[in-house]
């Protein structure tokens, strides 16, 4: 006989004392114990979420961002004030829970909020502490590209005041950058500068924006483009409309187009004293920052030192298992000789041609679909949301990720998108594509993030925020799963899951490598190149990430190593009972939460789930 697992609505014993007597007449009006526990819980959820709306108010584009109506003329504020206060609010927030609330009047799921709450505080104010030398504008993301991208994607026309509000919003660019700006500036003269390599880039990003009709002769601009065809479409008069597009072409010329000239004018500027070195020790303080980096990104005590051994033994273990499959499939030659193979070989790329990249996207599709399919044999809770897979938009393929997942809408206007960045098909190989859909998709953070976004009874902060070592090592975690159920069945798939992992790890090395060993971006590269089997424009790219991203690329693996840590915990305590199914539930039905806690729930799974024993 097992134990009833319920670990989403048990009620944490509180000591062997009640908090008040549990003698008292059946007709008494005081409350009992666990009514009191009940009650405390209730307010604090109802402080959770008066807080969260607190928030929410602040911020019109994470209302859009969730599918909410309101707020939709309106851009936030980013200015370094903004951003001060904000962090201000947030320990008030700390103090007044820790002094209103006790952890130890709350059941089982309330205290966790409370315990993740404080973490969640805490985490933000160190964060903040050593946020001035977090680049604002980097390649690879910022409000650069990020407004442009926001406005196109989430900007729904659907009536003449959605139009309006659009235009509100083009006409809010100037503002919104300028503050950016501004912080950008007051970075720089305190010595933080990007890499000479990013400041082309940025200048880049930002001319495609303001590239085109009406800015200048030629095809429409992306944001032009995206506001007439809205407007177009609209079912008011033709003079409404002309009204509109006026509206609309005033606001890029006397808003969007100085705001993007006056950044490029920074970036020039900037990039006339900036020097090639790549790391955070070059910052100032730079040892502390890139250390509360890695607490931030890992929520571990790791030191660099620690997390680069962890990647050398993760890279020799996974290229021992590489080896077996390249022996499998019949290649002659070492393990580099293979990754040149894989790198170059026409076989393994899809055509650089429109159908080319349709094609692609069919397959990605296809892989997503067939997953979902197959969904009950390895987990309890699955998402509602739908999902759908969506190439990169032109003008933001220089620069964005060469895949990423968005979040559905919470009212389900929208679902989860798996971006795929097809620029250049050689960075796309088909050997890397199954792999890379589990992650982005289905089982990995569609699976996880929609899954919280839809949990009930928990409080906004837990559905809706996140740790990067858990969401991330969840879908890492996720990219081996569909293997235990027979999907890798092409060797060379299976092997582009290795490469997966692998990269994985190398950036364990290389991350720290460069952050705190000094190393510079061409040994970074190569130390890839010798020991992935990755292209070399993709290696590129991702070695340029991590320079102006420190610490964040190390959560992955370190997040995914300790999930199938807890897994064999787990299989090895219960054998025979241990249940795949349950086990994933307690990983993903829980939220995002620190690796700590994630042990502490896995834990409480294990006690639960073993068998009763007669003394």
């Amino acid at each position: 006989m097992k134990k009833t697992i319920l670990l989403a609505t048990a009620l944490l014993s509180i000591g062997t004392t009640p908090l008040l007597s549990g003698c008292l007449d059946s007709g008494s009006n005081v409350p009992q114990r666990e009514d009191l526990i009940v009650q405390e819980s209730a307010r604090l959820n109802d402080w959770f979420a008066a807080r969260y709306e607190e928030q929410l108010a602040r911020s019109p584009m994470s209302r859009t961002y969730l599918g909410m109506t309101d707020g939709m003329d309106q851009l936030d504020d980013v200015s370094q004030t903004a951003i001060d206060e904000e962090m201000a609010i947030s320990e008030s927030w700390l103090d007044e829970m820790r002094r209103e609330f006790d952890i130890d009047r709350l059941d089982q799921q309330t205290r966790l909020s409370y315990r993740l709450f404080e973490a969640d505080i805490e985490d933000q104010l160190a964060t903040h502490a050593v946020g001035s030398n977090d680049y604002i504008f980097s390649h690879m993301s910022g409000p650069h590209s990020n407004l442009p991208s926001f406005l196109i994607n989430y900007s729904k026309v659907g009536s003449v005041e959605d139009a309006e509000s659009y235009i509100a919003r083009m006409r809010g660019v100037q503002t919104y950058l300028g503050q950016a700006q501004a912080r950008a500036e007051a970075q720089f003269e305190a010595g933080v500068s990007m890499p000479k390599f990013v400041y082309a880039k940025v200048a880049a990003a930002s001319r495609n924006v303001i590239s085109g009709a009406p800015f200048e002769d030629g095809e429409d601009s992306p944001l032009w483009s995206d506001v007439k065809s809205k407007i177009e479409k609209l079912e008011t008069s033709s003079d409404k409309k002309e009204d509109l597009l006026a509206q609309a072409k005033d606001a890029l010329l006397t808003s969007v187009q100085p705001a993007y000239l006056s950044l490029i004018s920074m970036f020039d500027m900037q990039a006339g004293t900036a020097t090639a070195d790549d790391g955070a020790w070059k910052l100032p303080r730079g040892e502390a920052y890139y250390n509360a980096r890695l607490k931030h990104y890992t929520t571990t005590d790791l030191t660099a030192d620690e997390i680069h051994d962890i990647g050398l033994r993760e890279v020799a273990r996974i290229q021992a298992e590489m080896q077996e499959i390249m022996t499998r499939v019949g290649f002659e030659g070492s393990l580099k000789d293979f990754f040149t193979f894989l790198r170059t070989d026409p076989q393994f790329t899809f055509p650089e041609t429109d159908a080319g990249r349709e094609a692609y996207m069919a397959e990605a599709t296809a892989i997503i679909d067939d997953m979902r399919g197959r969904l009950d044999t390895l987990f309890i809770t699955k998402p509602k949301a739908n999902m759908v897979v969506k190439r990169v938009e032109p003008f933001r393929e220089d620069t964005a990720f060469g895949a990423f997942y968005n979040s559905p809408a919470l009212d389900g206007s929208r679902p989860g998108t798996y971006y795929i960045n097809l620029k250049s098909m050689k960075d796309q190989p088909k050997f890397l594509m199954q792999a890379l859909a589990y992650h982005e998709g289905i089982p990995g953070h569609h699976m996880q993030l929609a899954i919280a976004q839809e949990l009930e009874g928990l409080p906004k902060f837990r559905t809706l925020g996140g740790q990067t070592a858990f969401i991330e090592g969840w879908a890492l975690y996720s990219e081996a799963i569909p293997k235990e159920i027979g999907l890798y069945e092409d060797p060379y798939k299976e092997f582009g899951q290795l490469g997966m992992e692998i990269f994985r790890a190398a950036r364990l090395v290389v991350d720290t490598g460069m952050h705190s060993k000094k190393w510079d971006r061409e040994k970074a590269v190569q130390y890839y190149l010798d020991n992935i089997p990755n292209p070399e424009g993709d290696v590129r790219a991702e070695i340029d990430r991590y320079i102006v991203w420190p610490g964040q690329a190390t959560a992955y693996m370190i997040g995914k190593l300790k999930i199938e840590e807890l897994r064999r915990k787990a299989e090895d305590q219960l054998g025979p009972d241990f249940d795949i199914r349950q086990f994933h539930d307690t990983v993903i039905a829980n939220g995002s939460v620190p690796l700590s806690i994630l042990e502490e729930l896995v834990d409480e799974y294990i006690a639960a789930a073993k068998p009763e024993t007669n003394e």
